[in-house]
C-alpha cells in the first residue's frame, strides 16, 4: 500500500487527508505512520456509516448479502463469471427504489426490423451444358 501511495503522491502531491474505510490496508500501523511522516492525515469512514459514503456502503452491503455470503468460488474464472452475472442483473434488471423502481441501465432490445439479418444463401450459378 505504501508503494502505491508513494507513486500517487509523486505524481499528484501529498493530499491533506486520505479518506478510507477501516480496512486492514489503512488501519495497519506502518501505513498510518508513513501517512503521518509525509505530512498527510487519515480520515477514516466509520464501518457501516452510510452518511459518510452512502453509495459504496449500500452497494457493498448488497453485494455481500446477495452474492458473496452465499457463494464459494473454486477458481478466479468462476468468480469472474458469477460476479459479472450478478453485476448485469444489478444494473440492468433489478429495480432500484431511488429510480422509481426502474433499473439504472436497462438492457436494450432491438425491434425486429432493426436487427441484423443474415445474408441470403449464395445460389451457385450453374453453367448450362450447351455450347
Amino acid at each position: 500500500m505504501i508503494d502505491v501511495l508513494s507513486d500517487l503522491f509523486i505524481l499528484r502531491g501529498a493530499p491533506v487527508h486520505i479518506r478510507s474505510d477501516n480496512g486492514p490496508e489503512f488501519a495497519a500501523k506502518a501505513v498510518r505512520e508513513w501517512i503521518a511522516a509525509v505530512g498527510s492525515r487519515t480520515a477514516f469512514i466509520e464501518p457501516g456509516s452510510p452518511w459518510e459514503n452512502g453509495y459504496c456502503e449500500s452497494f457493498n452491503a448488497r453485494l455481500r448479502d446477495e452474492l458473496l455470503n452465499g457463494e464459494i468460488f473454486y477458481s478466479l474464472a468462476e468468480a469472474k463469471a458469477v460476479i459479472e452475472g450478478w453485476r448485469r442483473h444489478y444494473n440492468a434488471v433489478r429495480p432500484h427504489s431511488s429510480l422509481g423502481y426502474r433499473p439504472p441501465a436497462p438492457e436494450v432490445a432491438l425491434w425486429p426490423a432493426a436487427q441484423p439479418r443474415p445474408a441470403p444463401p449464395a445460389t451457385p450459378t450453374v453453367a448450362s451444358g450447351r455450347s
